[in-house]
């Protein structure tokens, strides 16, 4: 599977889920996956990223694993202490493709935040594809 962004961030239910479907929206293949999952997406990242007409309403967290970080093209973790989270060896097998953002976690936060949070991916997605080209683009 050549061209595929995998979006990573502890739980899968807040940053990774609002930047796979920005990716998605601008016609990216894009995975979104946690180290440590929570049981759902966040409600107010949910309303936040409707607010902008991208819908992760459906979206599911998931784990990530080595075949989605074999598979990926690209793999950005949201944010840099993340490296030392993945278990095993995870960070190894993504050295050569790994892309790091530093963006503020907005679990627990309001929605006001959680809107600043989602511009900036918003922002950084679109940055990410302009210089990402996707098979069959």
């Amino acid at each position: 599977m050549k061209g595929v962004v995998l979006f990573v961030c502890i739980e899968n239910s807040n940053r990774s889920q609002m930047a796979e479907g920005f990716a998605r929206m601008l016609g990216l293949a894009a995975l979104s996956a946690g180290t440590f999952l929570s049981t759902h997406v966040n409600p107010l990242v949910i309303e936040a990223t409707g607010e902008v007409g991208v819908d992760v309403s459906k979206s599911e967290t998931k784990e990530v694993t080595e075949k989605m970080i074999d598979n990926a093209s690209v793999v950005v973790l949201t944010d840099a202490s993340l490296e030392t989270a993945l278990p095993g060896n995870l960070p190894k097998r993504m050295r050569k493709k790994v892309v790091m953002w530093s963006v503020p976690d907005p679990q627990g936060r309001p929605i006001e935040e959680i809107r600043l949070v989602r511009d900036d991916i918003e922002r950084r997605v679109k940055d990410l594809a302009k210089n990402f080209s996707v098979a069959g683009r």
